[in-house]
């Protein structure tokens, strides 16, 4: 069945999925910021400034008018940066149909609060919207999404029947959607990843081989997974794709933001030089604060996540980071999580 669906952001993930859902015989109006983005939408079929090689359904509608791209919508999507969550809402709220559902499509933790963009939106929505309130999360990088070729995700949601409504809405033979109840482990699974994705990026920055790249993955999923169960998540997400899934992909591919602000940093160059150049947002810079204060706030030994932090922030030098890393004391490869998984059993 056809609905109305508005979709607030129309960077490059937001720009894939009004394509997806547009094409899956949806009436799709996404808002955008930027004016020259909305008419080259509206009048070239593509987006002038991200995904700019993509061909877009002549359907999809652009429009700057936040209250125009809401109106009447059975479904409201939210793609933009976790940094501006919160403002976005808030512009939107007045102008939310009462009976639609709200999909979150955006990775991150809002700094300051520490607050996933879960608890973002249960915090501003009201409560029958609450109630209807969805993510989407997994390993999608916006390109690959954009030119058809096969992905899965994650719909998490408090309400098995909510997930399983945007399961359906979003499905199609190239993109397919698995449900889960767990939103914590989705939100922090998708969002800490970003992290490991810039240690990853500078291992591969300075030369490293496909040993060290591993050992950060497989070490970067624990201490992820350390920190979501002592939050009170399910461990099991992290098998999943809204888990490993989007941590491998993050920390292998090229196409990664966070994993070309590691490299770029291993290369020498300053962190503000490298984030003008992406010309896009890398979650994983913001994140790398949040996890921070997270694993001091739960007492969670997060070493990875840390010499991160040290890099963007501190201006630690990466190749030390590394071998500082290696030169930790010994210990169990299960021993911290045994004991994590212990105290919440």
């Amino acid at each position: 069945m056809a609905e109305r669906i508005g979709v607030l952001g129309a960077g490059s993930f937001g720009t894939a999925l009004s394509k997806l859902l547009a094409e899956n015989g949806h009436n799709v109006i996404v808002w955008s910021i930027e004016p020259d983005v909305v008419a080259g939408i509206n009048r070239d079929h593509r987006n002038p400034t991200y995904l700019t090689q993509v061909q877009l359904p002549k359907g999809l509608v652009a429009t700057g008018d936040i209250a125009e791209a809401l109106a009447g919508a059975a479904v409201v999507v939210s793609v933009v940066p976790s940094h501006v969550t919160r403002e976005t809402l808030d512009r939107a709220r007045p102008h939310l149909p009462e009976s639609a559902i709200v999909v979150n499509a955006t990775k991150g933790i809002e700094q300051g609060s520490l607050k996933t963009m879960a608890e973002v939106f249960e915090e501003l929505l009201p409560a029958p919207q609450r109630d209807r309130l969805a993510h989407v999360s997994g390993p999608t990088f916006a390109l690959e999404l954009a030119r058809r070729q096969p992905t899965a995700v994650t719909v998490a949601a408090r309400d098995e029947t909510t997930a399983q409504t945007v399961q359906r809405l979003i499905s199609t033979d190239y993109f397919r959607a698995y449900t889960t109840t767990d939103v914590l482990g989705v939100e922090l699974g998708g969002s800490l990843k970003n992290v490991i994705a810039i240690a990853a990026g500078c291992s591969d920055g300075l030369g490293f081989g496909n040993n060290s790249r591993a050992a950060l993955i497989t070490r970067g999923l624990y201490e992820i997974s350390k920190l979501i169960v002592k939050m009170g998540a399910n461990l099991l997400t992290m098998a999943g794709l809204a888990g490993v899934g989007d941590l491998v992909l993050t920390c292998s591919s090229s196409l990664s933001r966070n994993r070309t602000v590691g490299f770029e940093l291993a290369q020498g160059r300053k962190l503000s030089t490298v984030l003008k150049s992406l010309g896009q947002v890398a979650e994983g810079v913001l994140t790398a604060k949040a996890a921070h204060e997270l694993a001091g706030r739960e007492q969670v030994d997060m070493p990875i996540s840390e010499a991160v932090h040290q890099m963007l922030f501190e201006d630690k030098d990466p190749k030390d980071a590394v071998y500082e890393l290696m030169g930790r004391s010994l210990k169990s490869e299960s021993g911290d999580l045994t004991r994590s998984l212990g105290h919440h059993t």
